[in-house]
């Protein structure tokens, strides 16, 4: 099923450049995933319409586990996952999904679960017959036993013969769930998945990604909650107005971006007197003392990491703690959108 993929944006220079199965447990839809070359690799990919720019110059590859897609709206991100679905032709460069192109290859549709964002199910199908219909499409064997195992990974078994019309929108995202896994794809692309989902529903969620990436699966999906990814993602990559800004575990991104301070919160035995020792420090710009708080401001972050314990010691102050104050997926996010 395709959908209209999101208005794009303009283009900006990228701030870094890309970096380049266990037993199945019972009850689990096991698919191909120990399949030669089932990832993910684009090359120079672009993406426009007419004279606007989607997705601008974007090489990556992904293997197997859990990838976050973060990027502000009209940044590219539904536009990437149409065009590794294989319902979008790239304007230039290549989409290669386990080993083959990923336009006009149908064979790759077996291999690929895809949930679009907007809704792509008709209300009057029961969630049994939405799922069953997606399994016809595949061919498979066992329709209904592949059916109910993917409706019961979703945890809509109870719910499972009433019309979609009735669900609520963190229902309809898990039933398109199950319809993207019913063929067992060694490669799962979600578009907002968590969107109307309440909190059991996204922990649910969040476990399920967490196990498809442990079987061996490529799992990529976009949010716009920043702890979700945070909790669910080995990696991330950050798209700005069509470009790849970042690409890389969020916390090595953040450590490399020298031109923006680091803060820290320091808990100690004399935090008086460690400011001043800290201060005097070369990789250390900053100090404040608020409140029987202590926070430290440092353009190095390797420095003062190995520093700090030294010169506690030497000044006869134990150190309690050292909290990065700025270390979240929130702060690198919002430091790659402003720039």
């Amino acid at each position: 099923m395709s959908t209209t993929p999101e208005a794009p944006s303009t283009t900006t220079s990228a701030l870094t450049p890309p970096s380049p199965t266990p037993a199945p447990k019972a009850g689990r839809i096991v698919g191909p995933v120990a399949a030669p070359n089932a990832g993910i690799e684009l090359r120079s990919v672009s993406r426009w319409y007419g004279n606007v720019v989607a997705v601008n110059d974007i090489s990556f590859s992904l293997g197997p586990g859990v990838t976050g897609l973060l990027g502000p709206n009209g940044a590219g991100k539904s536009t990437l996952l149409h065009l590794m679905s294989g319902f979008l032709r790239p304007s230039a460069g290549e989409v290669r999904v386990a080993g083959g192109s990923a336009w006009r290859r149908p064979e790759q549709h077996r291999l690929v679960g895809f949930v679009p964002e907007r809704e792509a199910v008709y209300s009057f199908l029961t969630g049994f017959e939405f799922v069953r219909f997606n399994a016809r499409l595949q061919g498979l064997a066992d329709v209904n036993g592949a059916v109910a195992r993917a409706i019961e990974m979703v945890d809509l078994a109870d719910a499972q013969h009433r019309p979609v019309g009735t669900y609520s929108k963190g229902m309809r995202q898990r039933i398109k769930v199950a319809g993207a896994l019913v063929h067992d794809p060694p490669i799962l692309l979600l578009d907002e998945p968590f969107n109307g989902m309440d909190p059991r529903q996204r922990l649910g969620m969040m476990e399920l990604l967490g196990r498809m990436a442990d079987e061996g699966r490529v799992v990529l999906f976009s949010s716009h909650i920043l702890e979700e990814v945070e909790q669910v993602a080995r990696r991330v990559l950050v798209i700005v107005a069509g470009r790849l800004a970042a690409s890389g575990d969020y916390r090595a991104i953040r450590k490399l971006m020298t031109d923006r301070p680091h803060a820290f919160t320091v808990r100690s035995s004399d935090d008086r007197r460690l400011a001043t020792v800290l201060i005097e420090h070369p990789a250390i710009f900053a100090v404040e003392l608020s409140d029987g708080l202590l926070t430290v401001r440092s353009s190095d972050f390797a420095a003062l990491s190995r520093a700090i314990s030294g010169l506690a010691r030497s000044s006869g102050v134990t150190l309690f703690e050292l909290i990065p104050t700025d270390e979240s997926l929130d702060s690198v996010f919002a430091y790659l959108v402003q720039r």
